[in-house]
This record gives structure tokens, C-alpha cells and sequence, in this order.
């Protein structure tokens, strides 16, 4: 019986402890797939390479595991997916972040940015992010809980256009939550200056703001409680609430 074909990517770089991290975990499940960033692409959505060529380079192979690095964003490791190997992927997994990507977070990601690259293409897909920035992060606490969420979507799949953004608190953890978004933004996003060359420049810092922190059923209430965060979410951005309300809009002429 031939085992699925499992492709995993991140955007913190090929040599990021998380994602070393991921391929052990999915590795008894799967043949798998590895094509990841030569280095941090954080915060690169679903950025496409569109001015240069995407180089892929072969670092590892061995039965059951292909690992390419990528000069290019995490969306580029998504597509090329699709057109290197014998056949296309069966699972998408993309991780485990180093850092939180919930709530506005999931627009920015390029963790999640990959995700969705699967979702558009109907291949059952998750990210994983485990709320701790540092280069060696603990992750042992989440992975049990990551591995029986990864083998729950192979055995079961996930509805067309929906993939999961799962974000772990560090620490022990008291189970897993379903759980939608929450309402928050960044602010004082740079901190300005001027370079000894004369040039002003912005850098991008700034701090997140909750606007609905007492909230009981989003994303960050479950991590701030010690729970798994999933948040199952879509590629469609229509508002379909929205488009009786703007029916007017078409007397437009």
C-alpha cells in the first residue's frame, strides 16, 4: 500500500528548529515532502516571487524524505509542490512557526500563506505555531497534541476551501479549542530614524492590540488559557452576509 505524500514547508527557513521539528513528527505517518525558504521569510503572506527565478537546491534524501531549500517565499515552496516529485502532494502541513500566528496575525504569515496555497489547490491543509520566538524553543509540550491533530485531518480530510490554523501557548497545555479569530490589529508598527547616511527610515516593530481581550471563544482567549488554538479558516473572502445589503450598489450606471 503506498503511503500519502506529505509536503511540509515554513517561513522561518529550512534550518529552523521548528520545522526540524515537524518533519519528526510526520514522519511515521507518510512519505514526505520538504521544501522550505533558505532563510526567515516571516511576514510574507502568500508573496510570490515575480522579478527572479526560484532556485531549488536538493539538501537531503533517503526513502521516505526529500528536503529542497528554496531562494523563494513560502508560497513559491507551496507551488513548486505541485511539479516536483512523482505525484502531487496529499497533505499540506506548514511549521511549526516560532512565534504566534493568531488573530489579524494569519493575514501576515507566511507560514499560513503556504497553507492556504494547499487549501486553494483541495489538499487537506493546516499550520502550525507555537507562541514562542526564540531560535530554540521547547516544543514538546505541543507536539502530542500537533501530531493527533495532523493524524485526525489525514484520517477524516477537512471541508473544500477551509484549512486550520492551530497556535500553541508554551508551557503545559489543558487540551484543545475550536475557536474563531479575534478582532485585533498592530499598532505603532515602526520606529523611525535617520541612517548615518542621511536617509529616514521606518522600521517595523509595534506591539498587538486585542480589542475584544475578555472575549470567551477566539483564539486568543484559548491560548491565554493554556489551550490548543484551532481556528478553521477560509480562502473565500467574500462577505456573503454582505451582498444582499449591497445590492443597490448595482443601480450604479
Amino acid at each position: 500500500m503506498n503511503k500519502p505524500l506529505i509536503f511540509i514547508t515554513n517561513d522561518d527557513g529550512i534550518r529552523a528548529k521548528g520545522i526540524g521539528q515537524l518533519i519528526e513528527m510526520l514522519r511515521p505517518l507518510g512519505d514526505l515532502l520538504v521544501i522550505a525558504p533558505d532563510g526567515p521569510r516571516s511576514g510574507n503572506s502568500n508573496a510570490l516571487s515575480m522579478e527572479n527565478p526560484v532556485v531549488y537546491t536538493l539538501q537531503r534524501q533517503e526513502p521516505g524524505l526529500t528536503i529542497y531549500s528554496c531562494s523563494g517565499t513560502p508560497t513559491d515552496c507551496a507551488k513548486l509542490a505541485f511539479y516536483i516529485g512523482d505525484h502531487h502532494p496529499d497533505f499540506f502541513f506548514s511549521g511549526i512557526n516560532h512565534g504566534p500566528n493568531t488573530a489579524i496575525n494569519v493575514i501576515y504569515s507566511g507560514t499560513m500563506g503556504a497553507v492556504f496555497e494547499g487549501c486553494v489547490r483541495r489538499v487537506p491543509s493546516v499550520g502550525f505555531s507555537l507562541c514562542d520566538h526564540h531560535a530554540d524553543a521547547d516544543f514538546s509540550a505541543c507536539l502530542p497534541l500537533f501530531e493527533q491533530i495532523a493524524r485526525k485531518v489525514m484520517a477524516e480530510g477537512l471541508p473544500q476551501g477551509v484549512c486550520l490554523n492551530v497556535n500553541a501557548p508554551r508551557g503545559a497545555l489543558n487540551g484543545v479549542r475550536i475557536c474563531r479569530q479575534a478582532d485585533g490589529y498592530w499598532d505603532e508598527e515602526f520606529a523611525f530614524g535617520v541612517s548615518p547616511m542621511g536617509k529616514h527610515y521606518g522600521w517595523t516593530t509595534g506591539y498587538f492590540v486585542c480589542r475584544e481581550p475578555s472575549a470567551p471563544d477566539t483564539d486568543i482567549s484559548a491560548i491565554g488559557s493554556g489551550f490548543v488554538s484551532v481556528v478553521p479558516t477560509r480562502v473565500d473572502m467574500t462577505a456573503h452576509d454582505t451582498l444582499s445589503t449591497l445590492a443597490d450598489y448595482e443601480a450604479i450606471r
